[in-house]
């Protein structure tokens, strides 16, 4: 290859090795810079979809196949979890929701808590764990089982609580969801047999680098009007954006707690698995046709997904460090 191009290539590749290299940091920048020029966003919006096919499909493309099935040896946990985030989270929402009169007294509101709530845990989970050094394998064969289920689950629960509230049928959405999801996998399969899995995991640094880039461009696109929102509406703006941190930081500690006998440490990776739902999902299953407050509120949700975890960094560095020193003094009372 002649040395122009080689220079071509390494000046992109050695940008996108930085930018991966950025981790939680990265992540959390995207939402400030993505809200900070709306211009953009409605540049983006049109892409909307492409751009959560594209993080679907680098979110299959590295799954780690031997992880996958040295999980599946635990099936009651993987179960357990699966059942909580694809069952269990919706039921509760929606059933709160009929009580307090939510479906009525605000419908664009209770639309996007419910499409939440239905929602399978985000692809990049895995990563955000590994990133804060929690165990990602067992996030990874959850998100997996989930996200499988979500087609199915997100249909029934649309059919028990939306009513006539979406634009599409619940079995209409389950068969989007189902086409979205297997036309991303696919295309990860693709890449994977021409490029094989030792490649993609050589160049795990400039691939995280793409998809930050890419979140950036989810980012902009569900959050272009937010500014403009901010200023007609100011009270309204900040109190969504004050329910959806109520709303991710509940769903983190009630997982980490239900499952805290599997240890402090894995369960706070579920928690973070289960409140890191992929809106962009339903996003593209509805093709964004969804009431004002819903798209707002969608876009404040941006900013716990994105902050938290560099938020809770310094607690999984403490819990990691706790279970290295019990394992540390359970290794030496054996010798």
């Amino acid at each position: 290859m002649p040395s122009f191009l080689n220079t071509a290539f390494a000046l992109p590749l050695r940008a996108l090795t930085w930018l991966g290299s950025q981790g939680t940091r990265g992540v959390a920048a995207i939402v400030f810079v993505a809200a900070a020029v709306p211009p953009l966003g409605a540049l983006l919006r049109p892409y909307l979809t492409e751009a959560i096919l594209c993080l679907l499909c680098i979110s299959f493309m590295r799954v780690d196949l031997a992880a996958l099935y040295s999980h599946l040896r635990r099936p009651a946990l993987v179960a357990t979890a699966t059942a909580w985030t694809t069952i269990g989270v919706p039921l509760i929402v929606g059933l709160i929701a009929h009580a307090t009169g939510l479906t009525t007294r605000a419908p664009g509101l209770s639309l996007a808590l419910m499409l939440q709530s239905m929602a399978s845990p985000m692809m990049a989970s895995p990563a955000l764990a590994a990133l804060m050094g929690l165990d990602a394998t067992l996030v990874l064969i959850t998100l997996v089982t989930s996200t499988a289920l979500v087609p199915f689950t997100a249909s029934l629960f649309a059919g028990l609580f939306l009513g006539d509230m979406l634009s599409i049928t619940p079995l209409t959405l389950g068969l989007k969801l189902l086409g979205i999801l297997a036309a991303s996998l696919l295309a990860a399969t693709a890449i994977r047999w021409i490029f094989g899995a030792a490649a993609i995991q050589r160049h795990k640094a400039p691939i995280d680098g793409l998809n930050i880039i890419i979140l950036f461009a989810f980012a902009a696109a569900i959050m272009g009007d937010v500014v403009s929102d901010l200023l007609a509406q100011p009270v309204f703006t900040i109190s969504l954006a004050a329910l959806s941190f109520a709303i991710y930081f509940a769903l983190l500690a009630i997982t980490t707690l239900l499952f805290r006998r599997i240890g402090y440490e894995r369960a706070l990776a579920l928690g973070l698995m289960v409140s890191q739902r992929n809106l962009g999902l339903m996003l593209a299953a509805t093709a964004g046709v969804l009431p004002p407050t819903t798209w707002l509120y969608f876009a404040m949700t941006q900013f716990p997904i994105h902050l938290a975890p560099y938020m809770l960094m310094p607690i999984a560095r403490r819990l990691t460090a706790r279970g290295e020193a019990s394992g540390a003094t359970a290794a030496g009372s054996t010798n």
